[in-house]
């Protein structure tokens, strides 16, 4: 199994939802930066659950930090960066072994790595990993000191107006059921001409990033899917200052593939949890037969919320791995 990106910036991920530990190894780093556990404290919080509606699972989320030396700065080999899992509940999910939960990776999972493979917590594919993700952001941000990331949740199950999110969540999980949501991330500072024009353009190694991230099922930059409707007249992103300042932002800060220094605009639709507890008939393979599964356990109704920092955090590392490829000094 390799969980890895990159090619100067290496990034590793490894664990589970319900193994000992889960955590990252990040290669290719400058000696010299700086990386204390009380750094990743802000954007660990962020990613927390707080409302109604999300898991009551909650871990400590202390972050141990391998691979720098007595003052906390990297000395140019890899960082080991590990979380432990302690408040885990594995017989909640047994009966998944044989009555796969929809829309979930219980299945895939098992068939493609062994009857034997731990689904406790949804294994690999779990909301816990992101985790790693954030902190793999972290120590993203870091090589960044000139870029600044506004990462915002603008819509939940529909509804744009934030002062419902939580109403709408707490419905939610009060009838049994999951929403979805969109996040939103402005990325300014990024002035100097990121990417290329096609494999590794920053729309490439920006979405291969976003879509790791698990729940994601649509990234759209600019005006995204809005701009098939239009004409390129109206669409148009016309250059008004010598530094390249347009008067609209409809290609999200991106042309040729190449971060032409305006903001960097993408949007990330993330599914409605699929753990719900209303019953659903699904296959059954140990009966043969399509049956009612009622999913029990710690599960988000909306794992939105605390998304808007994993998104954040792995445009960041995309931003960072092109930087280290020779974007900017």
């Amino acid at each position: 199994m390799t969980n890895s990106f990159g090619d100067i910036l290496r990034v590793t991920i490894f664990g589970a939802s319900h193994a000992a530990e889960v955590g990252v190894v990040i290669e290719g780093l400058p000696r010299g930066l700086r990386l204390a556990a009380d750094m990743f404290a802000a954007d660990l919080e962020r990613r927390r659950p707080r409302l109604k509606g999300e898991t009551r699972r909650t871990e400590a989320d202390v972050p141990h930090i391998e691979g720098t030396d007595s003052e906390s700065m990297t000395t140019g080999e890899a960082v080991r960066i590990s979380f432990r899992n302690g408040n885990t509940r594995s017989g909640d999910y047994a009966q998944f072994e044989h009555h796969p939960r929809p829309s979930h990776a219980d299945l895939v999972q098992r068939r493609k790595y062994g009857l034997d493979y731990d689904i406790s917590g949804g294994g690999m594919a779990s909301g816990r990993m992101t985790v790693a993700l954030v902190a793999a952001g972290v120590v993203a941000k870091q090589l960044l000191k000139s870029v600044n990331f506004t990462t915002v949740l603008e819509s939940v199950g529909g509804v744009d107006d934030s002062s419902r999110f939580e109403e709408v969540i707490a419905a939610a999980r009060d009838a049994g059921d999951s929403v979805g949501g969109v996040v939103r991330c402005t990325i300014s500072g990024a002035s100097e001409p990121l990417g290329e024009p096609f494999f590794d353009s920053v729309e490439s190694v920006m979405s291969h990033l976003l879509f790791s991230i698990p729940g994601v099922k649509g990234v759209a930059f600019g005006d995204g899917f809005a701009a098939a409707a239009k004409r390129g007249s109206e669409r148009n992103d016309a250059i008004v200052e010598a530094s390249g300042r347009t008067a609209t932002n409809n290609e999200g800060g991106i042309n040729g593939g190449i971060a032409n220094g305006n903001d960097i605009v993408v949007r990330v639709a993330i599914k409605p949890t699929p753990s719900i507890s209303l019953g659903q008939q699904t296959y059954d393979f140990a009966r043969g037969e399509l049956s009612e599964l009622i999913i029990t356990g710690r599960h988000d109704s909306c794992i939105a919320r605390r998304a808007v920092v994993v998104v954040e955090a792995m445009a960041a590392l995309a931003l960072a791995e092109l930087k280290l490829r020779g974007g900017y000094a």
